[in-house]
């Protein structure tokens, strides 16, 4: 597809006309559509959570569900459930929430760890298993969770199996001034939600998600992958260091960033830049790291200033 690059930057424009000033986190969550990976948005109330990962569903051609977490929610709402049709004397499929392009898991620490779990195969496998049965989703297939960090009261924090099968972690943070003012002239009349149309088909996502894997990737620069992420399991704040999928998605992350860039190979600022974005959140920091107001995005940067950068002969014979 020539025509990539300014497709991707269609897609971000056309979230940013309801999210102000949070392209970076725009482009974070469809870089990680691109790897096929899951999202993990974690931040304080009200600064535009829902809302992103709405925007981004809306801009893509595609089927979108929510979920809202609660206590009271059961794995079978997720996954779905075998139904007997007395009719024809056999048991039906009913399709849970989770079969979906797009799945907005809604304040995802807020339901139990038996319905959170529900979850695991068929964010790894893409797919779902009921009674014996196997059922597919997508592609493209998304789930995007939101959770605050804050809050903890009625809440289950993710266990680290769940927290590994994210592909990236994003926080919005305030805006700022200017922008908050932006916000309240953009939604002075109506919301701008309800005016956004698709950018894109859920073929054409498909598509580039087969493009970043042809993506250039030098082969120095897999060891420096493999150095930085090794590096997480060796420092002496963590107590468990990213898990061999953390350097895959650090793989794919840059390729990924590469394609949006415009370019068919990586350079190490590629590296950098998604580093912070895929490695932080499969990290578990020691008792007294946390007590010293340590944090494992501190820990990856402090890595990533740490270990040397390579100098790759890069080729563009693709």
């Amino acid at each position: 597809m020539k025509n990539t690059p300014s497709l991707l930057r269609a897609i971000v424009e056309n979230v940013e006309q309801v999210i102000v000033g949070k392209r970076e986190a725009a482009e974070m969550l469809l870089l990680a559509l691109l790897c096929e990976g899951h999202v993990l948005i974690e931040d304080v109330p009200g600064v535009g959570k829902t809302s992103l990962v709405s925007a981004m569903a809306r801009s893509v051609d595609c089927s979108f569900k929510r979920i809202q977490f609660t206590p009271d929610i059961l794995p079978s709402d997720i996954t779905g459930f075998s139904m007997y049709d007395q009719r024809t004397g056999e048991f039906v499929y009913k399709a849970g929430l989770v079969m979906s392009s797009f799945v907005l898991a809604d304040e995802i620490n807020r339901t139990s760890p038996k319905t959170q779990a529900s979850l695991l195969e068929v964010m790894e496998e893409h797919q779902v298993t009921v009674d014996g049965v196997t059922y597919p989703v997508g592609p493209p297939f998304m789930v995007m969770a939101t959770q605050n960090p804050v809050e903890y009261v009625g809440t289950y924090p993710l266990p680290e199996a769940q927290m590994d099968r994210f592909f990236m972690r994003v926080s919005l943070g305030y805006p700022t001034a200017a922008e908050e003012e932006d916000i309240l002239r953009r939604f002075r009349k109506d919301d701008p939600m309800g005016a956004l149309i698709p950018v894109a088909s859920g073929a054409d996502i498909a598509a580039v998600q087969q493009l970043v894997r042809l993506v250039y990737v030098e082969e120095s620069l897999h060891s420096y992958m493999v150095e930085v992420v090794r590096r997480t399991r060796e420092h002496p704040d963590v107590a468990l260091g990213a898990s061999p999928r953390g350097s895959l998605a650090l793989f794919r992350g840059a390729q990924a960033l590469a394609l949006y860039e415009g370019r068919d190979f990586v350079l190490p600022d590629d590296v950098k830049r998604m580093a912070p974005a895929v490695l932080p959140h499969r990290l578990i920091l020691r008792k007294d790291a946390l007590l010293r107001h340590q944090t494992d995005e501190k820990i990856v940067r402090e890595i990533l200033e740490r270990t040397a950068l390579p100098i790759p002969e890069v080729s563009k014979s693709l």
